[in-house]
């Protein structure tokens, strides 16, 4: 296959709002030791993105500096050392940035063969959420079958994403939205009882819906709901926070529960994790996850779909935080 010189992609010139990404010319990468060059049919837009446009997720020294964390589509090129997959493959995977471009070098470690009957926009909507939701809330938090999980932001692409996906290992599920039509979209994916975090205390409700907390919540506001969080654990829980919407910094916290309870409290960062530990989620979702997905028994959420050199509107989608489910690009 002859592969051009040249490719579009979307440059971050400065920080600032979405108006800054441009559409711009550059050369096509080249996969080096255990690369995959990926011909992108749709990327993912996830809030990271969001972040490293603003200015406050630097991506780190080894990474892209073009943005994109997932991408989907074709193999057109292999680099050395790479086993298990050939040209023309269509995969979806987790990039170290660049997926806002025609061609994307994916690491062979964090590539994954798409599941039975997807597109591309489906495929592509898995990588980011599927890692993050599997190593925080399974590999982590411990989440097993039968226990109680309370996802925060459960209309987002990471919540519809682990409610879909606590269901299906045999977990109840509780969730918070901040409307009425995101907390049915919640309980139509599976949750027991959605909470409306504009009009009533999470907190409270699930004191009274479980009595004595749940086993796991899997956290993107930090520090504003510290304390309810903590209240909200059964003996033995396991709170672990994926985000700081609400702010890094909890002043004035009463630790005592946490003791009293015998809590865990974890949280990770998926972006700096190793090559290795990044392969051993990807191991685990392809003989855990993937066989589900095949079988249709759950599916990403996609709220929107727009084209490639619409990104500025996508990541003002994702600003106003209006969406259910995930926001996509389509080359």
């Amino acid at each position: 296959m002859s592969l051009p010189a040249q490719m579009r992609f979307i440059n971050l010139p400065r920080f600032g709002e979405p108006e800054v990404m441009q559409v711009a010319t550059g050369p096509v990468p080249v996969p080096g030791e255990g690369q995959l060059l990926v011909r992108a049919e749709a990327v993912g837009v996830n809030r990271p993105d969001v972040a490293q446009r603003q200015g406050t997720y630097p991506p780190p020294k080894d990474a892209s500096p073009i943005l994109g964390l997932e991408m989907a589509g074709e193999i057109v090129a292999i680099g050395p050392g790479v086993r298990g997959f050939a040209v023309g493959d269509r995969v979806c995977g987790l990039t170290n940035g660049g997926a806002y471009a025609e061609y994307c070098v994916l690491p062979a470690g964090q590539a994954l063969r798409f599941p039975k009957g997807f597109d591309a926009v489906q495929a592509a909507a898995l990588p980011e959420n599927y890692f993050t939701v599997w190593a925080n809330m399974f590999q982590m938090a411990g989440l097993t079958e039968g226990e109680k999980v309370l996802v925060h932001g459960g209309s987002s692409g990471i919540g519809t994403t682990a409610i879909q996906l606590a269901r299906a290992f045999g977990a109840e599920v509780y969730a918070t939205a901040g409307s009425q039509e995101k907390c049915d979209a919640c309980v139509k994916l599976g949750a027991k009882r959605a909470i409306n975090y504009k009009t009533e205390d999470f907190a409270e409700v699930i004191k009274a819906e479980t009595g004595n907390g749940v086993d796991v919540i899997l956290d993107m506001i930090g520090a504003a709901y510290f304390e309810r969080n903590v209240a909200s654990l059964a003996k033995d829980g396991c709170l672990s926070i994926i985000a700081f919407l609400g702010g890094a910094v909890a002043e004035k916290v009463n630790l005592a529960p946490i003791m009293m309870k015998r809590l865990t409290i974890t949280g990770s960062t998926l972006r700096p994790r190793t090559a290795e530990e990044k392969r051993a989620i990807r191991d685990d979702l392809l003989s855990q996850v993937w066989p589900l997905l095949d079988e249709g028994k759950f599916a990403p959420v996609i709220d929107t779909v727009v084209s490639f050199d619409q990104v500025a509107e996508a990541h003002r989608l994702m600003e106003a935080s209006g969406h259910v489910g995930k926001i996509m690009l389509r080359l």
